[in-house]
């Protein structure tokens, strides 16, 4: 299509009807013109088609899919091409489905454990959040079918979702909550960007301006559509013009009359409807000239990738004296109604319609040395005793004992958040009880965010499930018996509970106004800054062989800011079985002007290692690395200094570490003010210069007591004398020197040294 000649010949009526869907899913047409309606589907991993109907949370039936391991469980895979091989499943289905579109990736920051759609999110870190959500984008719409990145932005929260203002600094807003959308639309290329419903320091993110148009499109170079939320239209007008391209799903009509009525009454420029009519017809182009409908969908093919690929994502927590492995030989008793029938995706809209489930049970059928108790409902939080008698006969009688617990659907879900770090009474009183029988009590987890463990000291291994898909049962045993070897990190924290969380005080706000106070120090940002005691770090993750990292080398000791660094360490695989690392590279800023974390993750890698094989692991990183965002450039800043390069198995433990300087090549300009205190007006050479005179003219005094009087000797000490100097503004000079300086001689002091 010649598009800008397409819109030409449109009627301003036709214009305004492409703004909005006709339907649930469906865009409209303009058939005078050729143009056919688009379908766009739910996600992302997998595909959630509804046959007939609509509605947005999947309370109708969709088509059978499958249903790949959930963002909570691929981020702990902390691999790209795992990723990458989600998307391009996900856009297999969605071109035998014919449709444009697939909502997803989900990437908001997980600022709290207890937001109820954090198993649909990647990461507490933006970076990881970027690298695996960019990684699923190529993946996906290299079958020429177009992600729909959301909720953008500051969506991480689901109580009072389409009413709340995230209050957040523009610093926070750059450091945590944009990164991982300006990878996907940089470098991932992202069809279309979904706007969030909550307000954004006050204005609805589906009509503002400085975030669709500014951001997205001036800074990021975004050339796609924007589309709301479903629902999260507050003004229409006003989101025709701050960039917010298609509403979903139909207004039936209204808001597209009051569009025309806006156009025609002069108070929105007709231009600002041409654009978004051009950015829909681009995309849905994009799609219409490279549609394969003949495109196989394997639902087999893609069950035994599920199976595969969560296998990968499981985070072996703890292991003590090796109790894992499990061995053929041994007899194993297997407790938890999650073990049967279990809990591997999420609620709302993006639950998957499975067409087969593979639960570990089913996986074990066959085994002679496995028996199997239910040991708890999920109907019901309170311990059933008749359950828990039968679990512990079986526990009792078997080498070792294998619990499947986690949260059920109740306890987390799009639409409300959890209101607590616990998990199911029944669940941990039947874990203390079983570990009281059976010593080698192993526990595995299927949630989709956080949970206490207060019976972590009683068993002798944990394995962090997440949420894997449909074939997370295939997965659970070959990790179980040694036939895949576990290499998740965790993609956030596990706090020890929830009053030690970073926004606890804050989450959620008060009314419809939820200030973000704790700024960047999110997740282990902020419990390694205070040296919080957590169940388990960030990026932390054992494996069944060991691995010993050396030879950490550095470019180059010294670097500019504009300057590539080329850092590069080996690894050796010092065990005796195969299995893959996770190299994570940290980043420290020794010393700062700002409040900065400890350290940042910068980059990843996974590697595949034979026993006794070494392999060198190469990583550039450039100025983002090192930079903080600066609120008086209002762009990426680099203090020169000395910054830290540490290669870490978590964000607490560092393996090995060297030194970098770098150098900016961008000066902040001098400002200051009548107010500015002397320490900071001190500590630029071009003030002290400026200053000198009057400082050895003695209007400060000799900053050293007299002694002439011991009362005034103990009532003003060299330090307080000192530290009052320091603390002064230069507007106080005037006051103390007797008439020897006035306030005009001190603004021409502070307009030199701003002009110098």
């Amino acid at each position: 299509m010649d598009i800008k000649q397409l819109v030409s010949q449109m009627t301003l009526e036709e214009k305004c009807s492409l703004l909005s869907g006709a339907d649930f899913w469906r865009t409209r047409p303009v058939e005078r013109l050729g143009i056919p309606a688009f379908m766009v589907s739910d996600g992302p991993h997998g595909l959630r088609k509804q046959a007939e109907g609509g509605d947005h949370l999947g309370i109708n039936d969709s088509i059978k899919a499958v249903c790949l391991p959930t963002a909570s469980a691929a981020a702990a895979s902390f691999d790209r091409d795992l990723c990458r091989q989600i998307g391009e499943a996900v856009g297999d289905a969605c071109q035998h489905e014919k449709l444009a579109v697939n909502l997803g990736p989900a990437i908001n920051i997980k600022r709290s454990p207890l937001c109820g759609r954090n198993f649909e999110y990647y990461s507490e870190d933006p970076y990881l959040a970027g690298e695996l959500a960019t990684a699923h984008t190529k993946g996906l719409q290299s079958r020429n079918v177009g992600v729909s990145v959301k909720h953008f932005a500051a969506n991480s929260q689901e109580n009072r979702r389409m009413s709340t203002s995230a209050e957040v600094d523009e610093r926070t807003l750059r450091e945590i909550y944009f990164p991982a959308f300006e990878k996907v639309v940089r470098d991932g290329k992202a069809w279309t960007v979904m706007c969030s419903y909550n307000r954004i320091n006050g204005v609805y993110s589906s009509e503002n301006p400085w975030l669709l148009k500014t951001v997205l499109r001036d800074e990021w170079g975004f050339d796609g559509y924007v589309v709301s939320d479903w629902g999260a239209v507050n003004d229409r007008v006003k989101g025709v013009s701050a960039g917010l391209d298609l509403e979903m799903p139909s207004s039936g009509g209204s808001n597209d009359r009051r569009v025309m009525e806006a156009v025609k009454a002069g108070t929105l420029d007709e231009k600002d409807v041409d654009a978004c009519v051009e950015n829909i017809l681009r995309i849905h182009t994009r799609y219409l000239e490279n549609a394969k409908p003949e495109t196989v969908w394997d639902l087999d093919a893609q069950h035994e990738l599920a199976g595969k690929l969560a296998a990968e994502c499981m985070v072996l927590l703890k292991n003590e004296d090796r109790v894992l492995p499990l061995k053929e030989t041994e007899k194993v008793a297997v407790i938890g109604k999650f073990a049967a029938v279990p809990r591997f995706q999420g609620g709302g809209s993006s639950h998957i319609n499975c067409f087969r489930i593979t639960s570990l049970m089913d996986e074990l059928k066959d085994c002679s040395g496995v028996t199997y108790a239910q040991g708890y409902d999920t109907a019901d939080e309170q311990p059933d005793e008749t359950l828990i008698a039968e679990a512990l006969r079986v526990a009792a009688e078997a080498d070792k004992a294998v619990i499947v617990a986690g949260l059920p659907d109740s306890f987390e879900s799009e639409g409300y958040d959890r209101t607590h770090l616990r998990m199911p009474l029944c669940q941990t009183e039947l874990i203390r009880r079983v570990a009281e029988v059976n010593p080698n009590t192993i526990v595995v987890l299927y949630n989709g965010s956080p949970v206490e463990m207060p019976w972590l000291p009683l068993v002798k291994a944990v394995v962090e499930g997440y949420l894997g898909g449909q074939a997370v049962g295939t997965a659970t045993a070959n990790i179980l018996y040694g036939k895949v070897n576990p290499c998740g990190r965790l993609p956030e924290t596990l706090p020890v509970k929830l009053e030690d969380t970073p926004c606890f005080l804050s989450y959620e706000g008060e009314g419809d106004t939820g200030v973000y106070n704790e700024g960047i120090f999110v997740g282990y940002r902020y419990y390694d800054k205070k040296k919080t005691d957590v169940l388990f770090p960030f990026g932390y993750g054992l494996s069944y062989t060991k691995f010993e990292y050396s030879n950490l080398r550095l470019s180059s000791k010294e670097i500019r800011d504009t300057d590539i660094l080329t850092v590069s360490v080996d690894v050796t695989n010092a065990g005796s079985v195969k299995g893959k690392e996770v190299v994570q590279l940290y980043v420290g800023d020794i010393e700062s002007s700002v409040f900065r974390p400890v350290r940042e993750l910068k980059e990843f890698g996974k590697i595949e290692l034979e026993p006794g094989e070494t392999k060198t692991v190469t990583f550039e990183i450039g100025k983002r690395a090192f930079a903080y965002w600066n609120t008086r450039l209002h762009d990426w800043h680099v203090e020169t200094g000395d910054f830290r390069i540490e290669i870490c198995s978590d964000s607490r433990t560092v393996l090995l570490s060297e030194t970098v300087r770098v150098e900016s090549t961008v000066q902040v300009p001098a400002h200051y003010t009548v107010n500015s205190i002397m320490a900071d007006l001190i500590a630029n050479p071009k003030a002290m210069e400026i200053l000198r005179p009057i400082m050895q003219g003695g209007l400060f005094g000799s900053g050293e007591n007299s002694g002439d009087s011991d009362a005034a000797g103990e009532a003003i000490s060299d330090e307080m004398a000192k530290a009052m100097m320091m603390n002064m503004p230069l507007r106080s000079i005037a006051s103390f020197s007797g008439g020897a300086l006035t306030y005009d001689m001190i603004q021409k002091m502070v307009d030199q040294i701003n002009n110098g």
